[in-house]
């Protein structure tokens, strides 16, 4: 059970954040969405939180959500609610060959609206994908963007937004901007996102991620106005299961323990409040569930759908809250070895839970009362997924540390970790997941 009261000391900005979520303005519009979301969870095991359920915490956010099999139909019919007449398509090739990108052309066509394709988006996007996309972008002149794909792809689509509206590069967007900077930006194009994996819960958030092809290093870049206002987030999130059981094993099980540590993480971050860790224990109770039986059944659709709202309220934790030291480890191991980001995360995840839990106090209680239970469920999950849990499975030496360890110290998740770290904790991190 998920403890009142107990949220962590807020800045002003924080707290202006939380309230955009609170926005009475928005709740006529996203009613009826909502509450089908809540006809599904007997349906599909969804769970429901003690202290606020799914309803409640969905209807806080200012994103809209269409859940349930077959709901990517909707697809044209949302997106002339939005106005739009000429809209870019944002995906991957993986997903033009499994026939989603020809359907969602189809329920687009059938509303009148020209559509123009960009499906160069690529897992860890970089800059050069977004600029490949910003000259597609620039050619269709689109009035909304849609980003159908897993991560990466609606990652993608943010990037090229943020360019084709305001300019300049993807530097220049990095962080996590005031409002006065907010202020002086240009409205960002209307979007609605549809993953195609349960994992970076990408939909619900304000911020894409997007490698430097120079560096490979990762850019965490936001924008927290509303989605009225022209922010990051979309209009509109399209949660289909129907579309993850085609992907590929591989892919699913990545994308299904980077949901896993959005959960852990956010309950244990100094920024959590009451609202993300409600959302964060929502999160961990779906996906924990829901990963083996997944794994088990890739054609499970009841499984998906539990995946696909736990990844939702993973990312929705995020926004609130914040990640921590396995994710500012994980990245130096994709920069540096090309490790995919959920082998990577998941891989350093019950090391970080250790670590921080022998600081004296377990700041993943909200989860299991035990931090050695929960490091033991964490285990058992990636051993469900065939996941590699020594650094040694993914080719990194131990002469790498040093070097790692130097760089997670630099990723600003770091400095959200529930207890401090610098270059030498990270490197004693790094140590343990030897062996």
């Amino acid at each position: 059970m998920c403890p009142r009261g107990a949220a962590s000391r807020r800045s002003p900005r924080r707290a202006a954040t939380e309230r955009t979520w609170a926005d009475p303005r928005g709740l006529a519009r996203i009613q009826a969405s909502h509450v089908a979301f809540s006809a599904m969870h007997a349906r599909y095991d969804l769970p429901v939180h003690d202290s606020a359920n799914l309803d409640e915490l969905l209807r806080a956010s200012p994103v809209r959500v269409v859940f349930g099999p077959g709901a990517l139909a909707q697809l044209g019919t949302l997106c002339r609610e939005l106005r739009a007449q000429r809209v870019l398509l944002v995906s991957d090739p993986g997903i033009v060959a499994a026939g989603h990108v020809a359907r969602a052309m189809q329920y687009l066509e059938a509303e009148g609206i020209r559509i123009a394709v960009f499906d160069g988006a690529h897992e860890n996007p970089t800059t050069e994908h977004v600029a490949a996309g910003l000259d597609t972008a620039r050619q269709a002149e689109p009035d909304l963007i849609v980003g159908l794909g897993g991560g990466s792809a609606m990652d993608c689509a943010k990037g090229v937004n943020l360019l084709l509206t305001n300019g300049g590069q993807m530097s220049d967007y990095r962080g996590d901007p005031p409002a006065d900077v907010l202020a002086r930006r240009k409205p960002l194009l209307p979007m609605l996102l549809i993953p195609t994996t349960a994992g970076t819960g990408s939909e619900a958030q304000s911020f894409a991620l997007i490698s430097d092809a120079a560096t490979n290093r990762k850019m965490a870049c936001g924008d927290r106005r509303l989605p009225r206002e022209g922010g990051l987030r979309p209009h509109v999130a399209i949660l289909d299961p129907d579309l993850l059981v085609t992907q590929p094993r591989e892919i699913a099980a990545h994308a299904g323990i980077d949901a896993l540590a959005h959960a852990v993480e956010t309950a244990g971050s100094t920024r959590r409040n009451e609202r993300s860790r409600a959302l964060s224990c929502a999160a961990w109770r779906a996906l924990s569930g829901a990963f083996p039986r997944a794994m088990a059944d890739p054609r499970d659709r009841r499984s998906w759908a539990a995946m696909l709202a736990g990844a939702h309220l993973a990312g929705a934790a995020i926004e609130l809250s914040m990640l921590g030291a396995a994710h500012a480890c994980a990245n130096p191991l994709t920069q540096r070895f090309g490790v995919a980001h959920g082998v990577a995360v998941g891989l350093m995840l019950p090391h970080v839970v250790r670590f921080n839990a022998a600081g004296g106090e377990n700041p993943y209680s909200d989860l299991d009362a035990d931090a050695e239970s929960l490091v033991g469920k964490i285990e058992a999950l990636l051993v469900a997924a065939g996941a590699p849990q020594v650094l040694v499975e993914i080719g990194v030496p131990e002469s790498a540390l040093d070097d790692l360890a130097a760089l997670a110290a630099q990723e600003w998740t770091a400095t959200f970790n529930p207890r401090r770290v610098g270059a030498a904790a990270l490197r004693e991190i790094y140590t343990a997941a030897t062996r």
